[in-house]
């Protein structure tokens, strides 16, 4: 696992080139009626996440910035691996590179 970083306000990070700050949306641990669902019970799909803010993009060779594809707010589907954490009080949140993102869930 990767080294975790701890910040103070999450407005304290400000990612740069084509980095991607998110927090993963929490999977349920308990039913409707109250029942807890223990971790062993459930498959682990691709984890869902809220974009928090994004850098302004990467550079290309000749030193055009390509923008990166999603911005605050978005709801993306991000890989089963990778990302770094960053603990904000009891939150935890995430930077991925923009390429490693899979998609941007369309509501």
């Amino acid at each position: 696992m990767a080294a975790q970083a701890t910040f103070k306000s999450i407005k304290a990070v400000v990612p740069l080139l084509d980095r991607v700050l998110v927090q993963r949306f929490k999977p349920d641990t308990k039913t409707a009626s109250g029942i807890f669902i223990p971790s062993s019970a459930t498959t682990t799909p691709l984890p869902e996440a809220t974009v928090i803010a994004v850098g302004p993009g990467a550079p290309t060779k000749d030193g055009k910035i390509v923008p990166t594809q999603v911005k605050a707010g978005d709801r993306v589907l991000l890989p089963g691996w990778g990302g770094n954490s960053i603990k904000v009080g009891e939150e935890e949140y995430y930077l991925y590179k923009d390429s490693d993102i899979l998609a941007k869930i369309q509501e």
